[in-house]
């Protein structure tokens, strides 16, 4: 089966109560079904921005981003087309601040409405939705031989990846370092890489700690978001990728912290893996990641 990804932005956009909900379209993946405002997100573009513009499009009103709710992932199969397409949801708290409510022209939602909770658990919802607002979910079928978007170019590529500002009761932070022939060598990171298909965010960052530095960690929050786009990468494959990373950032407990140690399973990108001092971070040579999380600039 052809497994293909995509990101999206959503937005809880409140009042009062209510909640403000999309329908999905003839043309959609799910006709009539509700759902969050959001959808995809452009090649280099930031997700606050995306959740921005989706919810502008779909519903009328212009928001502004309030906080990072949570990162979830779900896979949509196509048996008919053999594909099976993995959509990693950021979602986030918006507020309105304009326009008027109104439905979409045209696109893959028709309308747009504010719903109580008693008036939205009865319409079809998608799981994400439903399980984001604390309703029972509902697993919906698929449309049947839609395209589900089509495999990603070879010169351009959207990576969705989770990291972790880890810590242990000492107060310590664990950094791993980026293997030569790596984009970044040599600079300390944090934990964490790319999600596998059909894997939940939390629970990606979770194994990549043990492959990366042999930790076993839990999840305490979600901090924040992070975008990278360099339309000139060079990586291992030796030849120019217009790159496009959205990276979320969760804080990660370890309660019995062990000597760090890379694992076969790193797959050759990680190089060392260390715990250091609050105070000893600032002296270290850091990625961009590794500084907004770590709020040190590092050298």
């Amino acid at each position: 089966m052809d497994q293909r990804r995509r990101i999206g932005a959503y937005g809880v956009c409140r009042d009062g109560e209510r909640v403000l909900l999309v329908r999905g379209a003839a043309g959609a993946d799910f006709p009539e079904a509700w759902q969050l405002p959001g959808g995809g997100l452009e090649h280099g573009e930031h997700a606050e921005v995306a959740v921005v513009r989706e919810v502008a499009e779909e519903t009328g009103l212009t928001v502004t981003v309030a906080g990072l709710r949570d990162a979830v992932a779900d896979v949509t199969r196509y048996p008919e087309l053999d594909v099976a397409l993995h959509t990693d949801r950021i979602i986030f708290d918006v507020t309105p601040t304009g326009g008027t409510l109104r439905d979409a022209a045209a696109g893959t939602t028709d309308r747009a409405g504010w719903f109580t909770p008693a008036e939205a658990a009865g319409l079809p919802l998608l799981p994400f939705t439903a399980e984001l607002l604390g309703l029972p979910a509902t697993p919906l079928p698929a449309r049947a031989g839609r395209e589900p978007f089509g495999p990603a170019p070879t010169d351009r590529r959207q990576r969705f990846a989770a990291y972790g500002l880890v810590t242990d009761p000492a107060g310590r932070v664990l950094l791993t370092m980026i293997a030569n022939g790596y984009p970044g060598a040599g600079k300390w990171h944090l934990p964490g890489g790319g999600t596998d298909h059909g894997e939940q965010p939390a629970a990606g960052l979770l194994r990549e700690l043990v492959e990366e530095a042999g930790q076993l960690g839990r999840v305490v929050d979600l901090l924040a978001v992070d975008n990278l786009h360099n339309p000139a990468a060079l990586g291992p494959e030796r030849r120019p990728l217009d790159w496009h990373a959205v990276r979320v950032i969760y804080r990660v407990r370890v309660d019995a912290p062990t000597e760090a140690v890379v694992t076969e399973l790193a797959g050759g990108s990680t190089a060392r893996a260390a715990w250091f001092a609050p105070e000893q971070v600032s002296g270290l040579w850091l990625t961009d990641v590794a500084r907004l999380a770590t709020g040190r600039r590092g050298r």
